[in-house]
């Protein structure tokens, strides 16, 4: 019988981490895959190979006896050994219509009741396995997508396109009502094919909120600039401002400073439950670009009153 050094077929290195393993699995089982490689014998061979290899040594405890017997044997890769020499005096080899098309070696380790104590303690017996499905399910794609306060606070729908294996891919989506800052959005069946029957992956949306020209997310709260002329930053005044639904009537106090802000309640940014933060607006107190001879009249007034 052929020893296999599933490590080798991998190209991995004996002490390769799971997700290693599976990464090395997933480019050869593209590489090798018979719709890929129409009528190739020697491509077909190495993609059994392949599937062999990562059925094994993606079972930790198959990979634990596999490891002990390698050791212990000695064997490299191709080499030959006879079971009968290590315990297994009736050793029954299986065709393809016993076992699928798995090697005579994959079956040894996946026999019912396989036991290392049988090969290296003088065990007797031939045992029998069942199939493990080579079928993998596709990687999952990940990518961001940037929207506005507005954008997120009504929802809507939402169409990107994305660079995948299959070419350059179109998708409508919905952006979810109250969706956050760093939160997922999850499609399903938009990511890479599976391998051997396998389902096809998702799609990862990372939202990233950006600023609009008026408003800030922060947390729950928006954040936005009011500018307010100095007269009325003085004597305080009642302002119209816009929200996210709609214009509302805010009170300016006399005596109104840059950089401070004015708090109204439930006019924030909203959750997936529906509940509201806080609009935060900022005072900017600006000039008028241009005066009349009136205006800069009491201007020079002020200035000499405050003397």
């Amino acid at each position: 019988m052929e020893y296999k050094d599933y490590y080798e077929i991998l190209g991995v290195d004996k002490k390769a981490s799971q997700e290693e393993i599976k990464k090395a699995y997933r480019k050869l089982a593209k590489q090798y895959h018979p719709d890929r490689n129409k009528g190739d014998k020697t491509a077909e061979a190495k993609f059994k190979d392949v599937g062999e290899a990562y059925e094994l040594l993606s079972n930790e405890e198959k990979r634990k006896q596999y490891d002990m017997f390698g050791s212990q044997g000695n064997f490299a890769g191709g080499a030959s050994f006879d079971p009968s020499q290590y315990g297994f005096g009736g050793y029954q080899t299986y065709t393809s219509g016993d076992m699928g098309d798995h090697s005579d070696f994959f079956n040894m380790f996946f026999s019912n009741g396989f036991d290392l104590g049988d090969l290296f303690g003088g065990g007797n017996g031939a045992r029998r396995t069942t199939r493990r499905s080579m079928a993998m399910d596709g990687q999952d794609i990940e990518a961001e997508i940037e929207i506005l306060p507005e954008e997120g606070f009504s929802g809507g729908q939402r169409r990107i396109s994305l660079q995948t294996e299959n070419g350059v891919q179109s998708i409508n989506f919905k952006i979810p009502k109250g969706v956050r800052d760093g939160e997922k959005i999850r499609l399903r069946g938009q990511g890479q094919n599976g391998i051997g029957g396998g389902r096809k992956g998702d799609l990862l949306m990372t939202v990233r909120m950006k600023s609009s020209q008026k408003y800030k997310v922060s947390g729950k709260n928006l954040e936005m600039t009011l500018d307010i002329m100095p007269w009325d930053a003085a004597l305080g005044a009642k302002m119209t401002v816009d929200t996210l639904d709609g214009r509302i009537n805010v009170k300016i106090p006399a005596g109104m400073q840059s950089g401070k802000k004015i708090r109204v309640a439930g006019k924030g940014y909203i959750d997936r439950k529906g509940h509201r933060g806080n609009l935060l607006i900022e005072a900017r107190i600006v000039n008028p670009r241009h005066i009349t001879g009136a205006q800069k009249k009491l201007y020079e007034q002020l200035r000499e009153s405050g003397r």
